[in-house]
């Protein structure tokens, strides 16, 4: 493994003094089992975050639901239907 001082100097050669040492302090947090911060970051978002599968159960739930609707909208209107033929013929 490249040593911290020697990937120092590759990274300063290509990102500049400052970025370097910002660089391999993570990576030497992440070498010693500190958490980097976007690790943590991410951690406390996931349960937040949807992803395209949990959209697409929601769509799929959706469209059930809207097929139940319409049945039991339909059965209503019928049994109204049959209910007010029939008051009309009781009263003819």
């Amino acid at each position: 493994m490249i040593a911290s001082i020697d990937l120092f100097e590759i990274l300063k050669a290509r990102l500049g003094e400052t970025e370097a040492k910002m660089l391999v302090k993570e990576i030497e947090k992440v070498e010693h089992g500190v958490e980097p911060k976007i690790e943590k970051a991410f951690e406390n978002k996931k349960d937040v975050l949807a992803a395209k599968e949990d959209i697409a159960n929601v769509r799929i739930e959706m469209k059930e639901m809207k097929a139940d609707l319409i049945k039991w909208m339909f059965i209503f209107w019928a049994s109204q239907l049959i209910a007010m033929i029939t008051f009309l013929k009781l009263f003819k």
